[in-house]
Order: structure tokens, then C-alpha cells, then sequence
């Protein structure tokens, strides 16, 4: 096993702005998809090289929570990410956090309601 995740979706109660929030807080562009009737926005990655994808989605058999599984999701600037995500409809709930040889850690609250960790490697 190469990687202990593949995929993850983080659940949205209203997609359009789920989305939003997460290519401008995260300053990506999220590749808007349907998967068997369900609708994506899929993070940046690259499976050949064993990245690990992930989306946001839209489906009613699941909602947005604050204690579902919680997944950490990479940032170049954690200070930058953080700035914007109280202006996108989210919430600081954990600071940057250093976490030693690792980087910086902290934990937001989505525009959906998810609980959901942003990671900064040291440079």
C-alpha cells in the first residue's frame, strides 16, 4: 500500500458555494465534474504520481458535519489560506499550530459546516 488515503469527498449542503470557498481560500481552481449523477469539484492532483484526490460533492444520501472524518488538506501558505477563509463563509477554529519537524497545522470550519484541517510543510 502506497498511501494509507486515495480519496476523500467533503460533503456540501450547497455545492456552488462549497466550491467557492475552497478555490478561494485555497487559491485553486477545482475541476467541476458528475459522477454517476453526483456532482464533483475535484482538488488538484496528480494520480500518476501518486497524489491523493479528493472533491467536494453533493449528495443527499450525505450532509456536511462537524464529527465526521477529518482530513487535512495541503497549503503553500497557511498564513494566506487563513486570512481568507472568514471573508468565503468559513471559520478559523484552531490557529496556525507549528507541529514541530512536520510544519503548521490549523482547522477551519467550511462554508458547509465541515470540519476540516489545512497542513503547511516547512519550507
Amino acid at each position: 500500500m502506497k498511501n494509507a488515503i486515495t480519496w476523500f469527498e467533503i460533503p456540501s449542503a450547497d455545492y456552488d458555494r462549497a466550491t467557492t470557498f475552497y478555490e478561494r481560500t485555497l487559491g485553486v481552481q477545482l475541476q467541476r465534474i458528475e459522477d454517476n449523477g453526483i456532482p464533483m469539484a475535484v482538488f488538484p492532483f496528480d494520480d500518476r504520481a501518486g497524489g491523493i484526490g479528493g472533491a467536494v460533492v453533493y449528495d443527499v444520501r450525505r450532509s456536511p458535519n462537524m464529527g465526521g472524518v477529518h482530513i487535512y488538506l495541503p497549503c503553500s501558505n497557511l498564513d494566506t489560506v487563513l486570512q481568507r477563509v472568514g471573508g468565503e463563509g468559513g471559520t478559523v477554529i484552531v490557529p496556525k499550530t507549528a507541529i514541530g519537524e512536520h510544519g503548521w497545522m490549523a482547522v477551519i470550519v467550511d462554508s458547509e459546516g465541515n470540519n476540516v484541517g489545512l497542513h503547511q510543510l516547512p519550507a
